[in-house]
């Protein structure tokens, strides 16, 4: 990729997801030992997700390192307000970048695609402020794009379900806590097992709010005096089924 070639030396921001998984194969193949991916693990993210991207990250043969950020610790990000994402990303973008400066390399990535500038991302004005690079933004490539090429280059995540941040489960303005976010990783691996593999638990205190495919909606019916006993053992009062169905971003439906 001339945009990786141009850059010389690179940081990935390496999450084990679609974009951030070919951007990763591209900077290998393109620059070589001038390539590091950054794994960050914290309470946000499922830790299950963080093996497999060590995983993949190894088989890449681009070197690897895992760091722990600590986003709860920052009162700003607990208080879930609408623009969270830029404490989250200000964070790790500020360790990435340090980093990258240790290591000598020029410049930390992310896997951004296009479609991301059609959502609200509060993140990315952290990335402006530290200056951090979106390739396969740049490059215009839509997730579709990314995902056809992954296939064509045999990566395993070409058809691997999207992934958000466990914050991204809570309403605006609800407190973030290592219970909740747990509670609802629990919840979405149960879902998973019982085969929605494209699913999100929104946390309403007591209630969960399930979102799958508009197709898989039935599924959840057939499904549902499991799905509502273990639920309710996990801590949540009500069990619902959003009939609207998954989509991204379904908590900032509120602008």
């Amino acid at each position: 990729m001339d945009i990786l070639a141009g850059m010389k030396s690179v940081l990935v921001a390496y999450s084990g997801g679609v974009d951030s998984t070919l951007l990763l194969k591209a900077a290998g193949e393109t620059l070589g030992g001038n390539a590091l991916a950054v794994i960050a693990f914290s309470s946000t993210y499922p830790a299950d997700e963080i093996k497999k991207a060590a995983a993949l990250a190894k088989k890449s043969g681009v070197k690897h390192v895992i760091i722990n950020t600590s986003e709860l610790k920052n009162p700003d990000f607990r208080k879930n307000p609408v623009n969270r994402c830029y404490f989250c990303k200000k964070e790790l973008f500020s360790r990435l970048s340090g980093i990258a400066k240790k290591n000598k390399l020029k410049f930390v990535a992310d896997g951004s695609n296009s479609d991301d500038l059609k959502d609200f991302r509060p993140g990315n004005r952290a990335k402006k402020e530290l200056g951090v690079r979106s390739p396969l933004q740049e490059a215009g490539l839509t997730k579709k794009d990314i995902r056809a090429l992954s296939k064509k280059l045999k990566l395993p995540t070409w058809d691997k379900p999207s992934l958000a941040c466990l914050a991204s489960r809570f309403p605006y303005g609800t407190s973030l806590t290592e219970p909740g976010l747990e509670r609802v990783n629990k919840a979405e691996n149960f879902l998973r097992k019982l085969g929605f593999t494209q699913v999100r638990v929104r946390h309403y205190g007591d209630t969960a709010r399930i979102e799958v495919e508009p197709d898989k909606i039935q599924s959840t019916v057939h499904s549902r005096q499991s799905i509502v006993k273990r639920l309710k053992r996990m801590g949540y009062k009500y069990v619902t089924v959003d009939l609207e169905g998954y989509r991204t971003g379904s908590m900032n439906e509120i602008f």
